[in-house]
């Protein structure tokens, strides 16, 4: 029987438009995060605003859907010993790519600029990924893969590097980098884990929305008012408020969790690597003029690097033909 191609199968517009929004959210997010640093919250804040949005969103859903939110769990598993391992995977999943991702992140955002996180989030994070596939699932390394991550490495190098030679006159840029660095491998962990526990993004969202309702979402005001940390929720504008509720906890979070599915589902996780090769290089060239942050040359570096390192990898650019046209 004639194969219908993936242009023309049936959802494939579906999956172009969730295409074209994963691509629009992962590369506004950097932009708007980057913008937040100016305004008037602190990372704690947005990142409460998110999971206050979110979890009130999923909390109904989830109460409806409970019986399928079994975490990767089969169905003939013990009822209470499905839960105790459901309970510790959404906890695990909730603290990895929740909270941590996003703490780590936005606070990363406060000190260092957009093309930064451009290169050291999305674009780093097929190498962690990579590094917990062997360690966790025992995966092997393709050449096609150990020359796309050698490439990536060299672009985080680039800018590392540069942040480290900024430290030694004084300049703190190395500590958001830090902190990208440690988002991504947050993100990379949480990633690993859904693939070991074969849990959905549907579900994974959920827990991840759920965990940080339940544990984030009421102890931040405590820790305010107990003085641990500093908060501007209070003097924020109403604006400011929805806006960071709205975008961070319902696209940032919940639209590119669906949409990002919908599209490694129709076209695979290899064409979909490809669409997400674009992030780095147009979030960087957007803060130019969005955000007046000039493109240093070791962002220039690192994004060239880390753009042609995410190509190689997925095997839309032959390593082997690059190689030999460096090379001549």
């Amino acid at each position: 029987m004639p194969v219908t191609p993936p242009s023309t199968a049936p959802g494939a517009t579906t999956a172009r438009l969730c295409a074209l929004a994963v691509l629009l959210i992962w590369i506004s997010f950097i932009l708007v995060a980057r913008g937040s640093a100016r305004a008037t919250l602190t990372p704690f804040d947005i990142a409460w605003l998110r999971f206050t949005f979110s979890g009130l969103v999923v909390l109904p859903l989830a109460w409806h859907y409970r019986h399928a939110l079994r975490l990767g769990l089969a169905a003939g598993v013990d009822a209470a010993a499905a839960g105790r391992v459901a309970l510790r995977r959404a906890l695990a999943l909730g603290l990895t790519g929740g909270i941590g991702y996003s703490l780590l992140a936005y606070s990363g955002f406060f000190l260092a600029p957009a093309s930064h996180a451009a290169v050291l989030l999305p674009g780093s994070l097929p190498l962690w990924s990579t590094l917990g596939a062997l360690l966790l699932l025992g995966e092997r390394l393709t050449l096609p893969r150990v020359a796309g991550l050698s490439l990536i490495l060299a672009g985080g190098a680039a800018v590392a590097g540069a942040s480290l030679l900024e430290a030694l006159g004084g300049q703190g840029t190395w500590r958001g980098d830090l902190l990208f660095i440690m988002a991504s491998m947050a993100w990379a962990v949480y990633g690993v884990l859904c693939r070991r526990w074969r849990i959905g993004a549907l579900q994974a969202t959920a827990a991840i929305a759920l965990v940080a309702l339940v544990l984030m979402v009421p102890a931040y005001p405590l820790a305010v008012l107990a003085g641990w940390v500093d908060s501007r929720l209070a003097s924020a504008p109403f604006g400011e408020l929805a806006f960071q509720a709205i975008y961070q906890g319902g696209l940032a979070m919940l639209v590119a969790g669906v949409a990002f599915t919908q599209v490694v589902s129709h076209y695979g996780p290899v064409r979909t690597t490809m669409f997400t090769a674009i992030v780095p290089p147009l979030a960087a060239l957007a803060a130019v003029p969005l955000l007046g942050e000039p493109l240093a040359p070791s962002a220039l570096m690192g994004l060239a690097c880390v753009t042609l390192g995410l190509l190689v990898g997925s095997g839309a650019v032959d390593w082997r033909r690059l190689a030999v046209g460096v090379a001549r």
